[in-house]
């Protein structure tokens, strides 16, 4: 049975990105396309391994992060490193996450009572510029 590929233009257009980030991801040893003179053909395991690059750094995994737990893939456990070391690292950028966001969210809430407060201000100094008028 043929193994069903992808050219690297079919990647682009499934996963929306460049052919530059497929070739870097290949260059960090994170894809392994199958090389056909210049051309690349993607398997379904490249599509997969694409699938949760992009969704690592999504999550804010770094690419040595991700190719770590790739790696962990065929360790022959029924995937419970991999899974065990993914969740712990899961749970150590949602704390980050979190924290970002509550950083974020305080930042939010002081530059809303600011722009209140300017607000305020301008209503004042446009009354007493039309009191004075």
């Amino acid at each position: 049975m043929p193994v069903e590929t992808k050219n690297i233009r079919e990647m682009c257009d499934a996963f929306d990105v460049t052919p530059r980030t497929l070739r870097f991801y290949e260059a960090k040893e994170l894809l392994f396309p199958i090389r056909e003179g210049q051309r690349r053909l993607f398997t379904r395991s490249d599509r997969a391994r694409l699938k949760l690059i992009l969704r690592g750094k999504r999550f804010g995994f770094s690419l040595e992060e991700i190719r770590q737990l790739l790696d962990l893939y065929a360790m022959g456990d029924g995937q419970m490193t991999q899974l065990s070391q993914t969740y712990a690292l899961a749970e150590k950028h949602l704390a980050d996450m979190e924290a970002q966001k509550a950083e974020l969210d305080e930042a939010i809430n002081e530059l809303k009572a600011q722009m209140k407060w300017g607000a305020d201000k301008l209503k004042e100094i446009a009354g007493q510029t039309h009191s004075a008028a």
